[in-house]
């Protein structure tokens, strides 16, 4: 089963369209640390974030998460870390229930539905984004993935810690998540 799950990472698609522009990006959360701050991989995501709305991806951004590890709200951090970064409140939208990645996906995928809007860039890091971009690829929408680089170099040992996370996740979603989640966005 393991193989499966390294082989799905492989195999994920990086997009499901080639559309230079989006209606919006979507910013997966990421835990803020025990004081309510942006840890170095949420900051990571959202600058990268930041930066795809300067440089004109998509006119909004969509920061998404809920308090899943702490009680502080992801995309509530995310979103005070953007504004920080100059963008504007009007063109931040929150998602602040969502405990994982297919709730993620599911509750953006709402607001886009919401707004008549069909289409995203999904910012998150890199080792996330393969997982991520099967759960994407289950919802009716334009999208591609976007990687946020790390702010500080990772070690090896690291990364092969984070990777091997991933993959168990991506095993678990295949063969118990995907089938007992419901997926109306």
């Amino acid at each position: 089963m393991l193989a499966c799950g390294v082989l799905a990472r492989l195999l994920a698609p990086r997009e499901n369209t080639a559309r230079p522009r989006f209606d919006a990006i979507i910013v997966l959360g990421s835990p803020a640390d025990s004081d309510g701050n942006p840890t170095p991989e949420q900051l990571a995501r959202v600058t990268e974030g930041v930066r795809e709305y300067e440089r004109g991806a998509a006119p909004r951004l969509i920061l998404t998460g809920g308090p899943a590890h702490n009680q502080f709200v992801e995309a509530r951090v995310m979103a005070r870390t953007a504004q920080a970064q100059g963008v504007p409140a009007s063109a931040i939208y929150e998602e602040p229930e969502a405990q994982d990645t297919i709730q993620n996906a599911r509750f953006a995928a709402r607001i886009l539905k919401a707004h008549g809007w069909r289409s995203a860039e999904v910012v998150s890091s890199a080792a996330h984004l393969r997982r991520a971009a099967l759960i994407f690829n289950r919802l009716d929408m334009d999208w591609r993935v976007h990687a946020a680089p790390p702010l500080a170099p990772e070690s090896a040992v690291w990364a092969a810690a984070v990777e091997a996370a991933e993959t168990l996740k991506t095993v678990r979603y295949l063969v118990w998540t995907r089938w007992t989640e419901r997926w109306e966005p």
